[in-house]
């Protein structure tokens, strides 16, 4: 027989209940602002670091952009800044650009270290390969915008010049400031659009997503994913179509894991029920 404690007695079971839940969870959000302020401190160490390169870091950014232009028209190409602190803060804004990409390694592990303990042995060793291929499809992402994007881009621009007119000649003079909102943009549209495979992937291993469902919603995907090229990208067709042709294939690509996924678990639920 199950004993009820006395009314009298209730109240105290209850305070020890909330005293004992209590308790951890205060260690969990202590945990949690450790490793927060962690976080923040590699980011901001990371960014004074690259605050020093910001120049070198800018000229390299610059590198396939100028060097495209100068093979087209022939001779440098002029960058310019109105505003008296305008290539300061453009510097200011790269620190912390790459700041992120240098940081993210020491956050990323802050993170997985705070989420681990809660999970089981297989699903930590489910979680490491996502955290290892993020910022492997971002950087490859940002480096698809520095050797085609850019170049591309460069082309196109510098070919609306005007330099034989009987009028007036008509030169692009772009701002520093302008340039660097371009590059960053365009790296982070494209670094977030090659992580597709690697969301879908995750989805379907945690079976909010099919393969069959995904086939089927191919016509909207596409639909999705030139909205987001619109969006994300310059207003030019060629930024678009370079941004949704990648985009669309890894969606593809996304489909073929979530097949694979499947496949593992039907052999798995099969060698189990033989079991």
């Amino acid at each position: 027989m199950s004993h009820t404690p006395p009314k009298d007695e209730q109240p105290e079971i209850l305070d020890d209940e909330v005293e004992s839940s209590r308790a951890p969870l205060l260690e969990h959000l202590t945990e949690l602002r450790s490793r927060l302020i962690w976080s923040l401190l590699a980011l901001s160490i990371a960014t004074i670091g690259c605050f020093f390169f910001a120049q070198d870091i800018y000229e390299f950014l610059l590198n396939p952009f100028a060097r495209m232009a100068q093979e087209i028209r022939g001779t440098k190409l002029d960058f310019i800044y109105t505003a008296p602190m305008e290539f300061f803060f453009a510097k200011l804004k790269l620190a912390l650009f790459a700041g992120i990409f240098v940081a993210f390694p020491f956050v990323a592990w802050q993170v997985y270290a705070f989420v681990a303990p809660g999970l089981y042995k297989n699903e930590r060793g489910a979680f490491w390969p996502y955290l290892v291929l993020a910022p492997i499809l971002f950087s490859t992402g940002a480096a698809f915008v520095y050797y085609v994007m850019l170049p591309m881009l460069a082309r196109f621009t510098v070919g609306m010049e005007l330099t034989d007119s009987e009028v007036a000649n008509i030169t692009m003079l772009p701002k520093v400031a302008d340039y660097l909102s371009l590059v960053m943009a365009l790296m982070l549209a494209f670094g977030i659009s090659f992580q597709l495979p690697l969301i879908l992937t995750l989805l379907g291993k945690i079976g909010v997503v099919s393969s069959e469902g995904l086939s089927k919603g191919r016509k909207f995907a596409i639909v999705g994913i030139l909205g987001f090229s619109a969006v994300f990208t310059p207003p030019d067709a060629i930024s678009q179509v370079l941004l949704a042709a990648p985009v669309l294939f890894l969606y593809e690509i996304g489909i073929l894991s979530v097949k694979m996924i499947e496949k593992k678990e039907a052999q798995r639920e099969a060698a189990s029920t033989a079991e």
